[in-house]
This record gives C-alpha cells, sequence and structure tokens, in this order.
C-alpha cells in the first residue's frame, strides 16, 4: 500500500495526520472506484505491521497484549455489579428531576481505579470454593470490563419513559412483569443486533469511533502503560498532566457552577439591552439564537456533541457549517417573516403552543383511555412549533436519506465484501491480536435475539398497548436498515444519526390516535439503533484494549439485566413514595421535565421536503467530488444535517465555542504540534470531563442539594454574578408578539408522535383544513 495512504486513516478526510504531514486519499472516495476493494487495500506496509495506520489510534491505544493478564475475576464482578446497580439507580432518580445530576460512566472508571488498588492491597490472597478472593495487582483488563459494565446502564432505559408516561398521564399502572420485559427487550434486541453487526463496526481498522480513544487514554494512563505514538516528546508525564488538569478543572467549576454563574450563560448584550426584545430574539440563549457566543463553562461547551477534543476536524466543520447555515440564515429569515406564525412565539422553544400563546396543554385533547379526543381536540387548538423547533425535525428527516445515500455511495463496496466474508481491510495490529481470543459465535446473538423477540411480542400482546405485532416488525426492519449505515457514520464522525423523527412519521400515519403503540413503535425502532451502537462502541472498546470477546460477552448481558431491573425498581419506590411526582410544582424539583410534544400538520407537511433535500445533498457532493476530487467537498458528510439535533435547548453557546475549541486543538495543535497533541490531547480530554463531573456532583450535594439549593438565604448565590440571568424571564415574554397575555408553564408530559395523529384526525376524520378556523391571526 502506498505511504501516503497509510498517512492518512481512509475514515478521516484530513490533509497531514502524522509528524511526516504526508497529503493522501480518501478511502470513501478510492471506494467509489471501479475496483476490487481487497486488491487495494489488502497490501501493507511494513512501516505499520505492528501498529495501527491511525495516528488517532496510534496515540491513544497499546499496540501490544498480554494474554495472561487476568480479566473475569471476582474483583471484577464485584465492582462491576456494584457500579451497574449504583449508577442507574442515582441517574433515574435525577431523571425525573430537574436540574438533573447525571453520574456519567467517567466517574466509575475513576473511582473504580483505587477501588481495585485498595482490594489489591488489603483483601488476603487465598481461595474459597475455587475462587481466588485477590487475585493480585489490579490489572488494566479488569478496569476496562468494571467500566463498560458500569456504562451499560448509565443513563435511563428508554422504556422507563413509557412506563412513567402510562402511570401517570394514561393510569395505566401494569405489573411489574410487563416493565421488565419491555425495558429488558428494548436494551438487549438492540445489544444482539450490534453483535451481529461486528464485522462491519468493530473489526475494520477504518471504523476508529473516536470517543472511545478518550477511554484509552484514561486507561492507558492511570496504569502507566507504554504504547506507540507518543515519540520523543518531553516534558511532564501524561499521569501528572492529568492530575493537573482534573484538578484544575475540578476546581474552576466552582466559579460558573457556584460563584458566578453568569459567566457559564454569559449573555452580555441583553445585559446592556434588557428590554429590548430584537436583541432578545437574537443574542438570549434560552429561547433566542444565543448569539452572545460566550461561555467560560466546559459543561456548555461539551453539553451538545460532548468533547471536541475527540472529534475530528473535518467532522466538526460539517457540524458548524451546518449551524449556521441552518440556524443563523434560514432559521432567523423563516422568522421574520412569520413562516408558521412563528412571530408569535419564540424563535427557539422545545414546547409547542396553543393558538392563545400557552404552552400546549395535551390533557385537554387526550380521553382517559390515552387517545385523541377528536372534537375536543377541534374544540380546542391546534399546536404550533417555534421556528428552530420546526428546523430541527426537518434536518432530523434530511439526515435520514442523507445517511442511506451517502453510505451507498461511500460504502456500498466495504459493505458488499464484508457480507461476503471478504477482508475489506488489511487487518492492523489490533485485529490481529484480537484473533487469538474466541470470538462470540453469532448463533449466540441470534438466540438472544429470538428471546428479546418473545419478550418483546408478549409485552405488547398480553397487555393492551394498542400495538400489534406486525408494527413491532417493522419497527425492527426499520431499525436492521440502518443500524450499519448509522453506525458506520458514527464509527467515523462520532456522531449518531436518530431515528427517533422517521419512526414517529411512519407509527403516525399506520396508527393514528393510539399514543401508547407510537412510543412503543418509536422505541423499538429507534432505541435498537441507539442501543446497538452504544454496545458496538464498548465492543470497539473491548477491541481496542484487548478484552476477550466471550467474557466481555457475558459482562455486557449481566450488567444490561442488573441495571435494567434496578432502574424499574428506583422508579416505581419513587411513585410510591415521593408526593406529586410529575407535577409542575413539586416541592422537591421532581416536575419530570422530559417533554416532548410535536407541531401542526402543515408544518410537518412542508418539513417533508427536507427528505428529498437529504436524498438529493450526497448526490450533488459525490458528482462535485468526481469532477473536483481535491477540494473541500470531499469532506461533506451527513452529519451536517445531524449534528445540530440538541437545537433547542441548545443553543449557538454551545456550538460556536465547541467548534473554536475543536478548531484549536484538532486543527491548529495538530498541524503544528503533532507530538504534543499524540501525547497530550486524549488526556486533556478526558481530564476535562473527569474533573467537571467529579465537581458537579460535589457541588450539588455539598452546596445546592442542601436547604433546597443554598446554603443559607443570603448565600453567595444571590449577589449579582448570579442574579444577573434573572431578567431572562422577563426577556422570555419580550420575545412574544403580543407578550401581555403571554404566560410559560413547563408541561410535565412525555408524549410522543402526536402531530402525526392530530393530521389524520384533522383530515381523515374531521375533514378540514390543517389549520382550520383556529389558526392564529388577529385573535392573538
Amino acid at each position: 500500500m502506498p505511504a501516503e495512504f497509510i498517512a492518512e486513516p481512509p475514515a478521516f478526510p484530513l490533509k497531514r495526520l502524522d509528524s511526516a504531514n504526508k497529503n493522501s486519499t480518501d478511502l470513501e472516495s478510492d471506494l467509489t472506484e471501479d475496483k476490487q476493494v481487497d486488491e487495494n487495500v489488502q497490501p501493507l506496509s511494513s512501516e505499520f505491521d505492528d501498529e495501527s495506520p491511525y495516528p488517532e489510534v496510534r496515540s491513544a491505544v497499546a499496540n501490544t497484549d498480554d494474554q495472561s493478564i487476568p480479566t473475569t475475576t471476582l474483583r471484577t464482578w464485584v465492582l462491576g455489579m456494584a457500579w451497574a446497580i449504583v449508577m442507574p439507580a442515582v441517574n433515574q432518580f435525577f431523571f425525573f428531576r430537574y436540574p438533573s445530576v447525571p453520574v456519567t460512566s467517567i466517574v466509575a472508571q475513576l473511582l473504580s481505579f483505587p477501588l481495585g488498588r485498595l482490594w489489591a492491597s488489603y483483601l488476603p490472597r487465598r481461595k474459597i470454593l475455587g475462587i481466588s478472593l485477590n487475585p493480585g495487582p489490579f490489572t488494566i483488563k479488569e478496569h476496562v470490563l468494571i467500566t463498560i459494565m458500569a456504562s451499560v446502564g448509565a443513563t435511563s432505559a428508554y422504556a422507563t419513559d413509557i412506563i412513567a408516561v402510562q402511570r401517570v398521564f394514561y393510569k395505566q399502572s401494569y405489573s411489574f412483569t410487563y416493565q421488565w420485559f419491555l425495558v429488558m427487550s428494548t436494551q438487549l434486541i438492540g445489544f444482539s443486533t450490534g453483535g451481529i453487526t461486528r464485522r462491519f463496526l468493530v473489526s475494520p481498522p477504518s471504523m476508529i469511533w473516536p470517543a472511545t480513544l478518550v477511554s484509552c487514554a484514561l486507561f492507558n494512563t492511570l496504569h502507566s502503560e507504554q504504547y506507540a505514538g507518543i515519540g520523543r516528546l518531553g516534558g511532564i508525564s501524561r499521569e501528572r498532566f492529568f492530575a493537573y488538569v482534573f484538578t484544575g478543572a475540578f476546581f474552576w467549576y466552582f466559579i460558573p457552577g457556584y460563584l458566578f454563574q453568569a459567566l457559564s450563560w454569559f449573555s452580555w448584550v441583553t445585559w446592556i439591552w434588557p428590554d429590548n426584545p430584537g436583541e432578545c430574539r437574537i443574542t438570549v440563549y434560552s429561547h433566542g439564537m444565543g448569539m452572545s457566543v460566550i461561555t467560560f463553562d466546559w459543561a456548555q461547551i461539551a453539553y451538545a456533541l460532548g468533547s471536541p477534543l475527540a472529534m475530528p476536524w473535518w467532522a466538526s466543520v460539517n457540524v458548524i457549517v451546518g449551524f449556521v447555515v441552518f440556524y443563523w440564515i434560514v432559521t432567523p429569515i423563516l422568522y421574520f417573516t412569520n413562516t408558521w406564525y412563528s412571530l408569535y412565539m419564540p424563535i427557539s422553544s422545545r414546547f409547542s403552543y396553543d393558538n392563545n400563546q400557552q404552552t400546549y396543554d395535551i390533557n385537554r385533547v387526550m380521553t382517559s383511555a390515552g387517545t385523541l379526543n377528536v372534537t375536543a381536540y377541534q374544540e380546542y387548538s391546534p399546536l404550533f412549533l417555534p421556528t428552530a423547533f420546526a428546523i430541527s425535525y426537518g434536518l432530523s428527516f434530511a439526515s435520514i436519506t442523507a445517511t442511506i445515500v451517502h453510505s451507498f455511495i461511500h460504502f456500498r463496496k466495504q459493505i458488499w465484501y464484508q457480507a461476503r466474508r471478504s477482508i475489506g481491510e488489511h487487518a492492523d495490529i489490533h485485529a490481529r491480536l484480537m484473533s487469538r481470543y474466541p470470538q462470540v459465535p453469532e448463533w449466540w446473538y441470534l438466540t438472544l435475539f429470538a428471546l428479546m423477540f418473545v419478550m418483546g411480542v408478549i409485552s405488547i400482546e398480553i397487555w393492551p398497548t394498542q400495538m400489534p405485532v406486525w408494527a413491532f416488525v417493522v419497527a425492527l426492519l426499520i431499525a436492521f436498515t440502518y443500524v450499519i449505515p448509522c453506525g458506520m457514520i458514527q464509527a467515523i464522525t462520532n456522531q449518531q444519526i436518530g431515528l427517533n423523527v422517521i419512526t414517529e412519521l411512519i407509527i403516525g400515519y399506520a396508527l393514528p390516535g393510539k399514543p401508547v403503540a407510537m412510543m412503543l413503535f418509536k422505541t423499538f425502532g429507534y432505541i435498537t439503533v441507539n442501543q446497538a451502537l452504544t454496545f458496538t462502541a464498548d465492543f470497539k472498546l473491548g477491541h481496542y484494549m484487548k478484552i476477550p470477546p466471550r467474557e466481555m460477552f457475558w459482562c455486557q448481558i449481566a450488567a444490561a439485566v442488573v441495571a435494567g431491573s434496578a432502574q424499574l425498581l428506583v422508579q416505581a419506590w419513587m411513585f410510591s413514595t415521593i408526593p406529586d411526582l410529575c407535577v409542575p410544582d413539586q416541592k422537591d424539583g421532581f416536575t419530570c421535565p422530559n417533554t416532548e410534544v410535536f407541531g401542526t400538520a402543515s408544518i410537518i407537511w412542508a418539513l417533508l421536503l427536507f427528505f428529498i433535500i437529504g436524498a438529493i445533498c450526497p448526490v450533488i457532493a459525490w458528482l462535485a467530488m468526481k469532477r473536483y476530487p481535491d477540494s473541500f467537498i470531499r469532506y461533506v458528510n451527513p452529519v451536517i444535517f445531524n449534528g445540530t439535533y440538541k437545537i433547542p435547548p441548545a443553543s449557538a453557546l454551545n456550538y460556536v465555542p465547541w467548534a473554536l475549541v475543536g478548531f484549536i486543538f484538532q486543527y491548529v495543535i495538530r498541524r503544528r504540534n503533532f507530538l504534543w497533541w499524540t501525547k497530550y490531547n486524549y488526556v486533556l480530554s478526558a481530564a476535562l470531563d473527569a474533573g467537571l463531573a467529579a465537581s458537579v456532583i460535589f457541588v450539588y450535594f455539598t452546596l445546592q442539594y442542601p436547604t433546597n439549593g443554598t446554603v443559607s438565604n443570603r448565600s453567595v448565590q444571590h449577589w449579582w454574578g448570579n442574579t444577573v440571568g434573572s431578567p431572562l424571564n422577563r426577556q422570555i415574554k419580550l420575545l412574544m408578539h403580543g407578550s401581555s397575555s403571554s404566560r410559560y408553564s413547563r408541561t410535565p408530559v412525555m408524549l410522543w408522535a402526536l402531530q402525526f395523529t392530530i393530521y389524520r384526525a384533522q383530515i381523515k376524520h374531521l375533514g378540514m383544513s390543517t389549520c382550520h378556523s383556529t389558526c392564529p391571526g388577529t385573535d392573538w
């Protein structure tokens, strides 16, 4: 293989990737040529026989393996299962609270290290029933497995939302068996799917999975592993560098997170003109465009898309270009031309509104059985979406078709050859090292899928969910269609394409008026892919860290079952013991803020054009790339549509500083001081995330949680630096045309796909236009 090809990762079209700064070609474009893939990529220069051809991987992953290192010891299972209970339980508890305090897997990764060392130092080295209590020094492979077991249930299971909605809003309180079957089937169907597709998403060296490199760098830093890519750069060790940055990040968060919160939401323009509605629409963060774009809080920078130090610069450019085009150009044009009655609402908000500028009261149009009351809806109001919210739907539509077309153009031959069990790429050092371990037979995954499929059918058939089996099958077929294309995009760009909107669209037309069935369809269609790619990322982490695949399989299965059960038990306890749970004025903040209601059908009809836009754009980019192969067009990716999926509630505050940090580290420093970047970049990312996570927990439980949020009535939280943002509530009203009659309240409803139900009701049952006589106008 030519050296200039090796110098550039196939999935990362950057011009300079190592200290030699060699120019290269892009595998994505190379694969579109009429050549046999194995003939082009099978040979490998001896220069890279013993290390990865990709500098991102070389800088973070060890190119050696010791098969004698213990992995699934008693210490691994005890600490891993403890985290699989504690983290899901804590995160499920705070899931219903506003503001939430998420505990991420990096906390388990950090705390497991001293716990493992203490275990190795103080427990006796004896055996009980043939099991060693203390197998010796705490190893890096034990640490990786413990962290993976913790991360399996680090976030709340998506299906618990369905259970909460049924219980609170539809008064459907079914047995624990139903809840357990539903959660397990939604979680583990994705796991089995990810296992089956691992040959496409894990084994190929070009499937890099950038986010896993941060974890690898932290593991190797903590365990002082030596690995390729460091070079001969001097300076402090990675361990000391991590300690310094972690400490600084920990203490710095006290300032924007508690002492001077205005540094987090640095809305300096509204401080100067607090009563100017035009300025508020453009610069305010909460319900405007957030064009003040200044923050001194790493939590804000990493909020929407994670650490910018973990994403390739070319992918970051796609994200920020998409943001500027669609949210700083298209959105203001639509808003100030009053498209979709936009001037009567904030320019950006995640809430829907009625024709009186009130937050839409979904309970007024639902029956006691949880179906749409067409008469009540006709008497009440259509739903109206703020402009930025509507654009987010359109971009989601575009990303779906763009992903399929882009994957067909650039990855079709790789997928075909992998499907025929051909070797699409030469196995790198990590794949060769992993080939020494017995692989997980595919029939294991197929058996797991069959069991979970049966549990899914039981959960929707035995209990009155109104979801037919055919809809369940269709949801899974959608997931299977997209898992490989979405996985390739995520493995390359660190961004996942969500199927939440397309599943809502399909089931909204197929089963109108059945919101529970819609929620189930969305969960099985969307979360199957989400879970498959989450587990696949763990597979890749295990691949990099040389974890035996079969041991990892059982650890993930056990952790998933334990984590899902813990979440259900905590949720059941909360509903039985916490008064007024999911009520807007709940005294302890347990208001269930995860609200998703959607907009009027007239908006949806207009946004369907984004399906066509998403399908055409990759073709145009590909044709342009053929004509101008060395131009910037070869970097264009569907991430340009999907990268802004967190808007709203995210804004420019979360995207512009994020892109600036990415530019500094992933472009400037990487090109000008590659050795420094190689040695410290991923360690810096891990240290910033870890310091922030530890500080958030400390600040919350020691300074904010006591006495309902303040240590005393005259605490530091009441000085100007923490109250200068309080006029924002008044500024929000200024964003509304005719704001004197407006009110804002958080609607604690977790209901999906209502807009499609409403559209069908309007057209099929009412025979009226999508606007009817209750659209906003002079009455507002």
